[in-house]
């Protein structure tokens, strides 16, 4: 059995990983090749390019790797024509998963999509041309599973995969992640600004100024800052020398650092899906360049960017766009959460609710299982 797995971006990688892992658990000969980065080779996929650091976060940002995407999506067509897998996996990276999903039905390779298109929050049409061409949805939370049932496609609800890598902390939890961390400070905040350079230097200098304008208030305060594989270092530990304050910069801690944290101070994306899974209270940051940013204010059809009020169709985090992503304003709210226990007991078990509409762990079996189950349709 042959299977492709098609995943353009970070977060995709590690699910890749993960799920390559769980095929090879369930069927030992199957061979795996794809799209992806480092952890789905280290997983035991045959990678044909990696396109994981050439993903951009706006309509006008895309332009410019649009001509290396183009290579990478040749490459992945060649892929499909050389082995007819029994199944293509696709994962998150719409605009080119789309399009591959699309050559795959021509050709009759079927279809399974983890994290497709977001039609539940604009472009519904995607829903249709999905269902229209037999991809299965591998959904991950009721809204998304609700507007592909809707559009006629084969839904499945396994559940969110993060609950197989993240953990609830409780007070239990943020005092053992303290203790391993090697942290003392009573208030603890937790800096995550995305995850590709173009975030750093967008978000990075004001959550810096919010975190100085916070150490004025509480001097005792710790700064934690997880670094993400998929970005320089060289690139934070300059922004971080500039402000000359004494963050802790770790590689590869996100969940511990949320843990350990009183609140973070989060870029939107899949780190706000982690904060609530984690039960940390958040401010959620979100820039981009002013056509990017109108243009989306065009298109999309829901009022929220983070993953805790998108799941209660409600704010329940405060969430500061373009301007308002001050560092004053920031650093206000960070103060107000530090500052009102009740406050943060209150943010916590409307974080509890969210998490608890992501289904239960052990999503990625289900999501590998699915899988074989197309593949020897």
């Amino acid at each position: 059995m042959s299977i492709m797995i098609s995943a353009g971006e970070a977060s995709g990688d590690v699910y890749g990983a993960c799920l390559a892992e769980k095929l090879i658990q369930l069927s030992p000969g199957v061979r795996l090749s794809g799209i992806g980065g480092a952890k789905m080779k280290d997983s035991g996929v045959e990678i044909l390019k990696d396109p994981t650091t050439l993903s951009a976060i706006g309509f006008t940002e895309v332009l410019a790797n649009l001509s290396l995407h183009r290579k990478v999506f040749i490459q992945a067509v060649e892929e499909l024509d050389r082995v007819s897998p029994d199944c293509l996996v696709l994962i998150d990276f719409p605009e080119f998963n789309m399009r591959l999903a699309k050559r795959a039905a021509g050709k009759g390779i079927p279809g399974v999509y983890l994290f497709p298109p977001t039609a539940w929050a604009w472009r519904r049409g995607r829903a249709k041309a999905l269902a229209g061409i037999g991809t299965t949805i591998a959904s991950v939370f009721p809204l998304e599973a609700d507007t592909y049932r809707k559009a006629g496609a084969d839904v499945r609800f396994v559940g969110h995969p993060l609950l197989d890598l993240v953990s609830p902390a409780g007070p239990d939890e943020k005092e053992s992640a303290r203790r391993e961390l090697g942290l003392n400070a009573e208030d603890v905040i937790g800096l995550l600004p995305g995850s590709r350079d173009q975030e750093i230097r967008t978000l990075l200098p004001t959550m810096l100024q919010a975190a100085a304008l916070i150490k004025q208030a509480k001097p005792g305060a710790g700064l934690l800052l997880p670094l993400s594989h998929t970005v320089s270092f060289d690139l934070v530990r300059e922004h971080v020398r500039k402000s000359g304050l004494p963050v802790r910069i770790m590689s590869g801690s996100a969940h511990r650092c949320m843990a350990a944290s009183d609140v973070l101070m989060v870029a939107s994306g899949t780190a706000t899906m982690e904060a609530t899974i984690v039960g940390t209270p958040m401010v959620v940051l979100y820039k981009t360049s002013t056509p990017t940013y109108l243009l989306a204010r065009l298109l999309v059809e829901i009022p929220h960017i983070s993953w805790p009020n998108i799941l209660m169709e409600k704010r329940i985090v405060p969430e500061l766009l373009q301007d308002e992503a001050d560092p004053e304003a920031v650093a206000r709210l960070v103060l107000l959460v530090l500052e009102n226990p009740s406050l943060s007991s209150e943010v916590r078990k409307n974080l509890a609710e969210a998490r608890g509409k992501l289904g239960s762990p052990g999503a990625l079996m289900r999501t590998a299982e699915l899988i074989l189950e197309v593949a020897r349709r």
